[in-house]
Parts: C-alpha cells; sequence; structure tokens
C-alpha cells in the first residue's frame, strides 16, 4: 500500500521551481555578463578577425614589394652612367 505525504509532495514541487528558478537565473547572468563584454568591446574600438588577417597579408604584399623596388634601385645605383639619353642619342659632355 502506498500512500501521499502531502508534505512530499510540497516539497517536492518547491525543488522542481526552485531548480527551474535557478536554470532562468543562470541564463539570464550569462545573457548579462555577454551584453556587457559586447559594450565593453565596442568601446575599446576592437578590430574583428577577419580584418585583421586581411590588413596582415595586405602589409605582407607591401613588404615583398618595398623590398623588391629596393632591390631594383640599388641594381640602377650600380650601373654606371651611359651617356645616352633615353630616345639613344648622345649627350654632350658636360666638360664641353
Amino acid at each position: 500500500m502506498q500512500t501521499r505525504n502531502p508534505f512530499l509532495d510540497e516539497l517536492s514541487k518547491m525543488s522542481t521551481s526552485a531548480m527551474g528558478l535557478a536554470q532562468a537565473a543562470g541564463e539570464e547572468a550569462k545573457a548579462a555578463f555577454r551584453a556587457q563584454t559586447d559594450r565593453v568591446a565596442a568601446e575599446m574600438d576592437l578590430v574583428r578577425r577577419d580584418e585583421f588577417d586581411a590588413l596582415k597579408a595586405e602589409i605582407a604584399a607591401l613588404r615583398t614589394e618595398v623590398a623588391a623596388l629596393k632591390q631594383t634601385s640599388a641594381a640602377r645605383q650600380k650601373k654606371p652612367a651611359t651617356g645616352t639619353s633615353t630616345d639613344g642619342t648622345r649627350l654632350p659632355d658636360a666638360a664641353g
């Protein structure tokens, strides 16, 4: 034979309600924390990861281009002047 105890029934209902309330409070705390961190991140003017990676790749490409231009410039400076103009005609000497 099984008897129903009203005290245990009420205790069971209260514990179920308390668990639901605790779960809701936990979700509310997570939402509040996320909102706060989003606000702080927005105030700090942070950059997104994909934008950072794109800029990093662009800077790497520019660095290689600058290095190539430096090599070209150094090679042109080492090459002696021939005394001809760009159209192939001979330029007059500075001495006369």
